[in-house]
């Protein structure tokens, strides 16, 4: 999944088992808390970039989402143990789903009397229909294609098109039977109850539906629901009173309210946290501690009870638009001509992860191995310094001239401002100039996941969906991949990735996932920067904190202030 941008190119994602520090023991629902009071959450974003369960796809606002508003058929454990926190628990369904013929069909009976919030019934037409608005690609951007890669549906394009043809298609693939929702799957997915702890699987009910506007005011069949939403300004949820909590033992539902307040600058937002008064003992925030602080709150005894220090899931990198720089040596000229040191001080040095050879990430397992993108793959090695000499050299073979302008599009804050500076110097030594797009962070993935309005390269991050490489090498580089900021459309890449998905000795899958991110490198379709962590800080009187594992995010469900 996506990061957000808010903080040091971003915090907040999805993935499985081990991919955190273990910190601790923890139980399958939420902990026990205390009832009452406001919880407070403060970003340096404007916005949370989608409420809509269709289309939010980044890792901290899915946590949010998940916990507050919508329920989905299974969700992950709440355990501060991240082996734990990988395991797979009934939401919305009453099981974590079945499966009698290796993934191919998968069924899973809803809970009886979940309600909206309006106090009408959940229903599975409600899920069916939720899941359908995926495929409007047109109306419902930015969200996994899961549903469109694993399903057996052909030439639909969701709810919104009269299409007698696609809908009858749609309509075999996903059937409803009362309480009963069965799945058919173009291809066995044994791990396909996975994919359905995405909100893009979640209910959304059809005569509620606003298509692209549904994202400021979505129906809540959650614990709370939306009393304001001002972007800018502030987010503020109530309780729902139509959600039972006997349907919902994963939601814990503690504060009375939530105050999610927005456009605060980054370094006032830590030294908030770090003075802990008033009402911000009773706040958090998902965004990072600010860099000019960490030494002050990883030093300090003080602070020791309400910070946090883990790998998350995401690798950190630029994408590098094929479609704007299509020469392969143009690609490489950048990845060997950047200072990757320096934007790692920048993001926090030590604090901000080790160094990254692709965009697989140790901690997933098996599916890595170093690519030796560094080491001479590209020719030469490359310090993490630069070579802007190799650099030169690689324009100089590929016969053409560098393409001008060419752009880069970040989430504006004040330490990628620096980052994209140091970008600006390091690129310039291999005489390739760079033209900066600042974006605002809240809006900044629904821009660049525009093709028309995407630059030469784009700083994103990622983590995998669920512990498998099959949820990020074809994500991010297929053609058919939900998160493509690479643009890249190659016939037999793509191949190579749905041969990859198939294969089910888990030991040969992991060696194709193995050889495809070290191709991707080769092909320097991104350049990666760190395997990141994070950094977090909370207020005293904040309880049931700690750094969730599938997501890489704090454990909304658990939480509760004094």
């Amino acid at each position: 999944m996506k990061n957000s941008t808010s903080i040091r190119f971003g915090v907040g994602a999805a993935s499985l088992a081990l991919l955190l520090s273990a910190c601790g023991g923890g139980s399958g629902s939420a902990s026990e808390g205390t009832k009452g009071g406001t919880l407070y959450i403060l970003t340096e974003a404007e916005q949370i970039l989608h409420l809509d369960p269709q289309r939010n796809y980044t890792g901290e606002d899915l946590a949010f989402a998940s916990a507050y508003l919508n329920r989905t058929l299974t969700q992950y454990t709440l355990s501060k143990d991240n082996n734990e926190a990988s395991a797979l628990v009934a939401d919305a369904a009453t099981d974590t789903g079945t499966t009698a013929d290796g993934g191919l069909t998968w069924e899973f009976t809803l809970k009886d009397g979940m309600k909206w919030e309006d106090g009408k019934d959940v229903t599975c037409e409600d899920f069916k229909y939720g899941i359908s608005r995926t495929f409007a690609t047109d109306i419902i951007t930015d969200g996994p294609a899961y549903a469109m890669t694993m399903l057996n549906v052909t030439d639909y394009k969701g709810p919104y098109v009269d299409d007698a043809a696609g809908q009858a298609s749609y309509d075999a693939a996903v059937v409803c039977e009362g309480n009963k929702i069965t799945f058919n799957l173009a291809k066995p997915a044994s791990d396909f109850n996975y994919a359905v702890t995405l909100s893009a699987f979640a209910a959304v009910r059809e005569d509620a539906d606003t298509g692209e506007t549904y994202d400021d005011n979505v129906l809540s069949n959650g614990p709370y629901k939306i009393e304001s939403y001002v972007k800018k300004d502030k987010l503020v949820l109530v309780r729902n009173e139509n959600w039972d909590p006997a349907t919902d033992t994963f939601r814990g539902a503690f504060p009375d309210r939530i105050e999610y307040v927005f456009a605060q600058p980054a370094a006032v937002i830590t030294e908030r946290l770090m003075a802990d008064a008033g009402d911000d003992q009773m706040a958090i925030s998902p965004d990072s501690v600010d860099s000019a602080k960490l030494a002050v709150v990883f030093t300090d005894g003080k602070f020791e009870k309400r910070r946090y220090n883990e790998l998350d899931p995401y690798v950190r990198y630029y994408a590098i638009n094929t479609k704007k720089v299509p020469n392969v040596k143009h690609r490489q000229a950048i990845l060997a001509a950047v200072n990757r040191d320096e934007l790692r001080t920048i993001a926090g040095g030590d604090y901000a992860g080790d160094y990254a050879d692709g965009l697989v990430k140790p901690n997933i397992g098996a599916d890595y191995a170093p690519t030796g993108l560094w080491d001479g793959l590209l020719g030469e090695a490359i310090p993490a310094e630069g070579n802007p000499e190799l650099a030169k050299k690689l324009i100089e073979e590929s016969g053409e001239s560098f393409p001008q302008p060419f752009v880069f599009d970040y989430g504006q804050s004040e330490t990628s401002d620096k980052a994209a500076a140091s970008l600006v110097a390091s690129l310039a030594r291999a005489g390739i100039v760079v033209t900066l797009n600042p974006l605002e962070p809240g809006a900044y993935y629904g821009v660049v996941l525009d093709p028309a309005s995407q630059g030469s390269m784009s700083a994103a991050g990622w983590g995998p969906d669920w512990s498998n490489a099959s949820t990020v090498i074809p994500e991010l580089f297929a053609a058919n991949g939900g998160f493509n900021l690479s643009q890249w459309d190659d016939a037999a890449f793509l191949a190579e990735c749905d041969a990859a998905k198939v294969i089910t000795d888990r030991a040969e899958q992991a060696k194709a996932w193995q050889a495809l991110n070290k191709k991707s490198m080769e092909l320097a379709l991104a350049l990666p920067t760190r395997f990141g962590k994070d950094q977090r800080l909370t207020g005293s009187k904040v309880n049931g904190a700690y750094i969730w594992g599938p997501y890489g995010s704090w454990p909304y469900a658990s939480l509760s202030v004094n």
